[in-house]
């Protein structure tokens, strides 16, 4: 299928929406975006699938992220989607995932692929670094200081013990 000027346009509108939306925790509105609701977290292997499943997504990440808004970099256009590039941000101020609170606000590049079967959305595809968000949590440390490296080191002690042990022995 070749991809015209007004399904271009139809499905960018559609994305934008579904952002904005988001951004003003319309949730409704983002919901009605999808022909059917469904997102899927690569980084974590989440799959939220239903409009009842994506409603609980929705308040459970806005609890711990009241905060939460995405800030747009650029959208670029495929043949059976709409990739958003975007920054999401943020403050830790509720429990998330057995987490406390930390009070720290994070930033979070990513990129979304926006999925459509003609001009209906399937599926919102989300693409993440999730180590960037625990760094800025204090939960985890950037590997490639000191910190990071005693921290390894300390967490698993097994792991880099063996590795130190095939990297000694030349195996």
């Amino acid at each position: 299928m070749t991809v015209t000027e007004a399904l271009r346009e139809s499905r960018e509108r559609i994305v934008r929406e579904h952002m904005e939306s988001e951004n003003r925790h319309d949730f409704e509105t983002t919901l009605a975006t999808f022909a059917h609701p469904r997102y899927e977290l690569v980084p974590t292997g989440e799959v939220i699938d239903g409009e009842a499943e994506v409603a609980r997504y929705y308040a459970e990440t806005r609890a711990a992220f009241p905060d939460q808004r995405n800030e747009l970099i650029a959208l670029h256009h495929a043949e059976d989607a709409v990739i958003a590039e975007f920054d999401l941000v943020g403050t830790h101020r509720g429990p998330y995932r057995g987490l406390p609170p930390t009070g720290r606000a994070f930033r979070c590049r990513m990129a979304a692929v926006f999925v459509f079967e003609d001009d209906r959305l399937t599926c919102e595809r989300v693409y993440f670094d999730a180590s960037t968000m625990l760094r800025q949590f204090g939960i985890a440390h950037d590997p490639l200081t000191l910190r990071g490296r005693v921290a390894t080191v300390v967490n698993h002690p097994v792991t880099v013990g063996r590795a130190l042990l095939r990297q000694a022995t030349g195996r």
